[in-house]
């Protein structure tokens, strides 16, 4: 396939923010999925989360083309689809990623919280990138803690077979302590995969031209790691 799939350390370290900005500089043969997204608020005669809304735009797609599952309740997917009656499988999943799939296309998928997030009854997002066997991206929040969770998912992804790419490290809230000061250059040191860019908190030029210094197709295409 491809295309990259970009899973985070957490929730809420800014995959979408890469996403789009990848999306925006491989137009317009892009599309940037989010198959599941949950804590979607009803617009538009449906449940439609924010993140769906800028991939759509990020991409100029469709809204079902970017998910095609949303819940409301702002909990992991296994438990989102329990609690609206719906059964999420592996196959299901996989097959809606590939429906999109076009000659000259590249395609993003972006997954929910980290790699061990549950998805289905039995199965995580780790188990869905082996299952699409698609390159990753890791986004890791630049914060106390960020060494041991970057860490932790490259750790993960080693144990799964997972073709990692590189890790991109988002300012989610202005550098303020000596952790935040010394944390990129520590993880680069202890790390065999590429530090692909650092993203100033609430600089979108400077982290667009920052994402864009990427090879984005390169890094689809090199041998796996």
């Amino acid at each position: 396939m491809n295309g990259l799939f970009i899973t985070g350390t957490d929730t809420g370290v800014g995959k979408t923010h890469v996403t789009c900005a990848i999306a925006k500089s491989l137009r317009p043969n892009v599309l940037a999925m989010k198959p599941i997204a949950t804590g979607a608020t009803w617009a538009h005669d449906r449940f439609l989360s924010d993140d769906t809304c800028a991939l759509a735009e990020a991409c100029d797609a469709d809204y079902d083309s970017v998910t095609q599952w949303s819940f409301p309740q702002p909990v992991a997917p296994a438990v989102a689809a329990r609690l609206n009656g719906v059964s999420l499988t592996i196959d299901a999943l996989t097959i809606a990623v590939r429906k999109q799939i076009r000659p000259g296309r590249r395609v993003l998928v972006e997954g929910v919280g980290g790699l061990l997030c549950p998805l289905t009854d039995h199965e995580t997002v780790a188990d869905w990138i082996v299952a699409l066997s698609m390159p990753t991206i890791i986004v890791a929040r630049r914060s106390l803690g960020t060494l041991n969770h970057t860490l932790l998912t490259l750790e993960v992804a080693k144990h799964r077979g997972l073709k990692v790419r590189g890790v991109v490290i988002s300012e989610t809230a202005p550098v303020s302590d000596l952790a935040d000061e010394t944390n990129v250059e520590e993880l680069r040191r202890r790390i065999d995969v590429p530090i692909l860019a650092v993203l100033p908190y609430q600089s979108p030029g400077v982290e667009n031209v920052a994402l864009n210094g990427v090879d984005w197709l390169a890094l689809m295409t090199s041998e796996d790691r």
